[in-house]
This record gives structure tokens, C-alpha cells and sequence, in this order.
């Protein structure tokens, strides 16, 4: 009987993790160049897709990192705005608040060398599923490519840099 409430347990948290979570559809101010491409029929990207693969237009594309402290505002359900233009991607991620104030890609190390190209927040407006909208901060990130982790590193409100991996993957045609 043991066994068999076990195998029910892992059947039913399987499931939950498939289905997800039913948030509210959300709005945000979306990057220049978001709203400026287009978005063309295209399926899914294979998981290692690089710009070349996918055609210029906006997807929305799923954003992990490797901390519970930076990661998508739950209002996103782990999504971000992935738009590729011109062979470039790049995916604008809302943060669940605004105690990140810069980002780079690459180490720690890297980003407090002479030159290094800091990335600066947007504030983005997201809503809740309970209808309530908070200010956050959000950030246009660079993507090298799908389904491949990469190092971003953050600058906290403390003045504290810190590493992290991040990748992006299944990338879907935006909806209208």
C-alpha cells in the first residue's frame, strides 16, 4: 500500500510540473526593438538553435538562471520576450524586483574590468493573478544561443557583484 501511494505522489507532482502554474496573462513595456519586429510563422526552435535558425520576429522563450534571488517575476511564469533581428537575439527578462541594477554577460571578474559593457534595467509593470501590478526592474539580455548556458553576472543594490548561469530555450511565436 506504501509503494503504491509513493508511485501516486510521483505521478501526481509529475503532472503539476506539466501543467505549471495558471497565472493571469500580464503586460509590460516591452524593449524598442520588440515592438518594432515582426513576428513571422515559425514552429519551435530546435533546443541548440542559434539567430541563424530562427527567423527574425519576437518569441517568447523560457529564462533559467541558476538562483532563486535572479529569476523571472512570477508574473511571467519563467518567460521572457526573446526577439532576434539581423542575426542577433536577444530576450528581455522582468526581475521579481528592482535590487538588481546592472547586469553583464560574462563573470563577475569581467564585469569590473576598464570597458566592460554594463546592461541598465527598464522599469517594467508587471500584474498578478490576483490583479495587483507592481514596478519592477527588466533587462535586455544578450542570448548567444538556444538551449546552451551562459555566465551573467549581477550588480546588487549593495554594490556586490555576483556570477550566475543562465540559458534560454524553447523559443514560441509571440502571440499578436
Amino acid at each position: 500500500m506504501k509503494k503504491k501511494n509513493i508511485v501516486l505522489a510521483l505521478v501526481l507532482t509529475a503532472l503539476m510540473l506539466t501543467a505549471g502554474c495558471g497565472a493571469a496573462k500580464t503586460e509590460t513595456s516591452a524593449p524598442a526593438s520588440a515592438s518594432a519586429a515582426t513576428s513571422e510563422s515559425v514552429t519551435t526552435a530546435p533546443q541548440s538553435a542559434s539567430a541563424a535558425t530562427l527567423a527574425d520576429g519576437v518569441y517568447s522563450a523560457d529564462f533559467t538562471t541558476d538562483s532563486k534571488m535572479f529569476h523571472v517575476n512570477e508574473a511571467k511564469n519563467g518567460k521572457g520576450v526573446l526577439t532576434v533581428k539581423d542575426g542577433k537575439m536577444t530576450i528581455h527578462v522582468s526581475l521579481a524586483s528592482e535590487n538588481i541594477v546592472k547586469l553583464f554577460v560574462g563573470t563577475a571578474a569581467d564585469a569590473q574590468k576598464d570597458g566592460a559593457t554594463l546592461l541598465e534595467p527598464t522599469t517594467d509593470t508587471v500584474t498578478y493573478s490576483d490583479g495587483t501590478t507592481e514596478q519592477v526592474f527588466g533587462f535586455d539580455i544578450p542570448v548567444p544561443a538556444i538551449g546552451k548556458e551562459y555566465d551573467v553576472a549581477l550588480l546588487g543594490t549593495k554594490g556586490t557583484w555576483y556570477d550566475h548561469k543562465v540559458s534560454v530555450s524553447n523559443p514560441t511565436p509571440a502571440e499578436g
